[in-house]
């Protein structure tokens, strides 16, 4: 390589130090957990999306062992030329009855999941509308899908019925795309009122439940469950690696609409399938989640956060309505974050920065979850800890 293009990229790098934007790679020596073992100690874990607790459950352990056994590691192609093993199939087919939907497919992760549907929805002469906050895999694909790019202020319906309208005028379709949980504010999307205005203006609605399935609605199914609006939303989205304990993403809707996911989301058509264990253990965890032990650990994760909630409210921190299992601490400059969050690490409590580009200039936090595997004496250390720096 030649010296210019090192050049380069060392100025690049200094850049992003400069900005307070640097960031590295964790290793992390242990399963995930309420404990993790982060760079040769072990750490209290306040950073993880497994908020079931499930990432380490026995259940899903045994599912992937027992289809590493009958499958092997590698799926040996994409799905549709050599790779559908039956592990794929029957994780599709219990998606669909957990989601009650008619069909389901599943992708490698949440962001192959977006950036293969929503181009193979919509493209040039057509409109995509994206509440200004939802994850960066929906922003890519929309990007990619060619169509037409607003953006409406988050959770803003005055601002998003505008564009819906204007968006009826251009003669294409109208796709519009939120979260039901936000994943770094933590707020709920206006979903009842998401899907009036969707249906007033002729639009479509593809809601991404990646933060909600496993948490909400009385079969945990998520919050268009939870607002009993499920049957209106056409292009169902979520991940298999948060409250699932396992990994990948996946869409659920129509026959027609998996069917013509299966031609079209690049994504799925071109990649490789994942290995056979991941989907076993992906399916472990719906069911996992759909039994009794799946509602009490949700009743149990709600709790700690009602308990976490109170205690930095005690202690004097500001924070927003909490109505996820996430809370963000507002820090503001990013230098301050990163002190911060060095502080907790030295106590032994590991809560990560989040920092531009993930979130805006200016609004570095950080950003703490909770899990049904933490305990009560684990929120305390955690107040403790905090505590102590808000002093």
């Amino acid at each position: 390589m030649t010296d210019s293009f090192q050049e380069k990229l060392a100025g690049e790098l200094a850049g992003i130090e400069s900005a307070d934007l640097r960031r590295t790679v964790r290793e992390v020596a242990s399963a995930q957990g309420a404990r993790v073992r982060l760079e040769g100690r072990e750490v209290l874990n306040f950073s993880s999306n497994d908020y079931l607790g499930l990432a380490n459950h026995p259940a899903l352990k045994e599912s992937a062992v027992q289809a590493i056994e009958n499958f092997g590691t590698g799926a040996g192609a994409a799905r549709l030329i050599s790779g559908s093993q039956s592990p794929h199939h029957e994780l599709e087919n219990v998606l669909a009855n957990f989601k009650g939907t008619e069909s389901a497919l599943a992708f490698s992760s949440g962001y192959a999941a977006a950036l293969g549907t929503i181009p193979a929805l919509v493209g040039t002469g057509d409109v995509v509308v994206l509440d200004k906050l939802v994850h960066g895999s929906l922003v890519d694909a929309a990007k990619l899908s060619g169509a037409k790019l607003r953006v409406s202020k988050h959770n803003d319906l005055a601002d998003l019925a505008r564009i819906l309208e204007w968006a009826a005028e251009q003669g294409g379709r109208t796709l519009m795309v939120a979260e039901s949980v936000y994943s770094m504010d933590g707020d709920l999307a206006p979903l009842l009122n998401l899907v009036e205005l969707k249906e007033q203006h002729g639009a479509w609605l593809m809601l991404d439940e990646a933060h909600a399935t496993g948490l909400y609605g009385e079969g945990r199914r998520g919050v268009a469950e939870e607002f009993g609006v499920a049957a209106r939303v056409e292009v169902q989205m979520g991940t298999l690696g948060k409250a699932l304990g396992a990994a990948g993403g996946y869409i659920c809707g129509s026959n027609e609409l998996v069917d013509l996911l299966r031609h079209r989301a690049r994504s799925f058509v071109f990649s490789t399938a994942p290995m056979p264990a991941q989907a076993a253990a992906a399916r472990a965890g719906i069911k996992v989640v759909e039994s009794a032990e799946g509602e009490e650990r949700r009743t149990r994760l709600w709790s700690l956060v009602d308990e976490l909630k109170n205690g930095l409210i005690g202690l004097g921190w500001q924070l927003p309505v909490v109505q996820s299992a996430i809370l963000p601490l507002m820090v503001g400059a990013e230098a301050e974050a990163i002190a911060l969050s060095e502080q907790l690490l030295e106590a032994g409590v590991f809560v990560p920065p989040i920092r531009y580009p993930t979130v805006a200039r200016g609004e570095a936090r950080l950003r703490i979850t909770v899990s049904a595997a933490h305990s009560s004496d684990d929120i305390k250390k955690l107040l403790e800890v905090l505590g102590e720096r808000k002093r």
